[in-house]
């Protein structure tokens, strides 16, 4: 069975087993998961939900 290959949401590189990562469900419409690296956590760069188009972080 293949790996489920995981994307940061802001930066779009690969993140499977990079510390540091966060997995969570939109905060607005909970249907998306977003996916961000430590780097971009630390930056507070932007993601955008590809459901609802809720920006974060605030």
């Amino acid at each position: 069975m293949p790996k489920e290959k995981l994307v940061c949401s802001s930066c779009k590189k690969s993140v499977t087993n990079s510390k540091g990562t966060a997995r969570f469900n939109c905060p607005d419409c909970g249907k998306t998961e977003i996916i961000r690296c430590a780097h971009c956590r630390k930056i507070a760069a932007k993601y955008v939900c590809g459901n609802c188009k809720f920006e974060g972080p605030n």
